[in-house]
Order: C-alpha cells, then sequence, then structure tokens
C-alpha cells in the first residue's frame, strides 16, 4: 500500500487484520483497524499517536503531525 505514514511496519500490520487498500482501510475505518492492530498484539503498547493518527492520515493523505487538533480528538474520543 503506497500512502503517507504506512511503512513497512504498520502494511504488515494491516494486513494481518484484512486490510490491504487505502479503500479497506476506509471502509473499517481507522478506529477500527487500530483497535484491531492492537487486539494481535495484546502484550504490545501501540501507540495511538502513531498508529490511529497515522492510519486517519493516510486517509486525508497528511502527515499524522499534520491533523488537525479536531480530528485528533474526535478519533480519541471514539
Amino acid at each position: 500500500m503506497k500512502a503517507k505514514n504506512i511503512g513497512k511496519t504498520i502494511e504488515k500490520k494491516l494486513n494481518e487484520v484484512g486490510v490491504f487498500t487505502l479503500a479497506d482501510l476506509a471502509e473499517i475505518t481507522p478506529k477500527v483497524a487500530y483497535k484491531k492492530i492492537c487486539e494481535n498484539y495484546p502484550n504490545t503498547t501501540i501507540p495511538k499517536c502513531y498508529y490511529l493518527y497515522s492510519l486517519q492520515g493516510a486517509l486525508l493523505d497528511l502527515d499524522w503531525r499534520e491533523l488537525p487538533e479536531n480530528i485528533k480528538s474526535e478519533l480519541l474520543e471514539k
């Protein structure tokens, strides 16, 4: 998957939960993808600021650090 914020590590973890394209990610939402990744790695801390924001940023074609604060807040509330 060629997208901002999606390197080999995140791509591998996304593939493990059935996400292979940006369309797949949009369909299940970054929140659900993040939760599934966390479920696959129960003994590992998966940082929200990197994974959750990176997934949303990939859909918006933005670097995760450039996500507007309101979007970050919405992601954390869900």
